[in-house]
């Protein structure tokens, strides 16, 4: 199942909907986003098969100095066949990070997927135009599910009069809803409070004011 599979019909048009009531009184543009994963995590899989051509020849020392002491099992002394058998364990310990996502962040520093999410949500908020409003009033949450991250990133027009914490704690209540299962109701409360933010600070809509960016989920 893709991303945009486990969202239905109704969700998305929640969504939509809950960007177009924000927008309604203020003259910024709420730009939700969410990816499946940041970025592939090849890393992930060479580490992988270190640790399995690693842990595959462990074995064979094992069973060669504990196990099997039986002089016909000269196999075990093969060069040829040492190799094969370590390269199995490589090929195996590369492949096991792609079918589970616990494993393959064990095998990612948190730091490292930190980045690579920064890096991820700068990319979306250029390709989506959120920096290309007229009073440079664009905001984007980010979600980013294989990381566990969610990112809000507002344009200079915004960030000039908007503090921080009050980002950190609209990231830090999405991430609660989300880990309760509550994803759309997560989006919606997180575009609520990012029109409330604005409309406190004074980026109340004119009547000049136009609809620059679709209101729809980007996936």
């Amino acid at each position: 199942m893709n991303l945009r599979q486990k969202f239905t019909e109704n969700d998305l048009h929640r969504i939509k909907m809950a960007v177009s009531a924000a927008e309604e009184k203020i003259s910024g543009e709420i730009v939700p986003v969410i990816v499946e994963r940041s970025a592939e995590y090849s890393i992930a899989n060479y580490k992988g098969s270190l640790i399995g051509a690693s842990l595959a020849f462990i074995i064979m020392i094992i069973l060669d100095r504990y196990i099997l002491e039986e002089a016909t099992n000269t196999l075990f002394y093969d060069p040829a066949f040492i190799f094969l058998v370590v390269i199995l364990g490589g090929v195996i310990g590369a492949a096991i990070p792609n079918f589970s996502d616990v494993i393959k962040r064990l095998l990612i520093s948190r730091r490292y997927q930190d980045l690579m999410t920064r890096q991820c949500a700068e990319n979306a908020f250029l390709e989506e135009e959120v920096f290309n409003t007229r009073q440079r009033t664009g905001i984007m949450i980010f979600v980013s599910f294989f990381e566990h991250e969610v990112i809000v990133m507002a344009d200079q027009g915004i960030n000039k009069v908007v503090e921080q914490k009050q980002w950190d704690q609209i990231v830090y209540e999405i991430i609660k809803s989300i880990r309760n299962g509550q994803i759309v109701e997560a989006l919606e409360s997180g575009i609520r409070q990012c029109g409330d933010i604005l409309l406190e600070k004074g980026f109340r809509k004119t009547g000049d004011d136009t609809n620059e960016l679709h209101d729809e989920l980007r996936v």
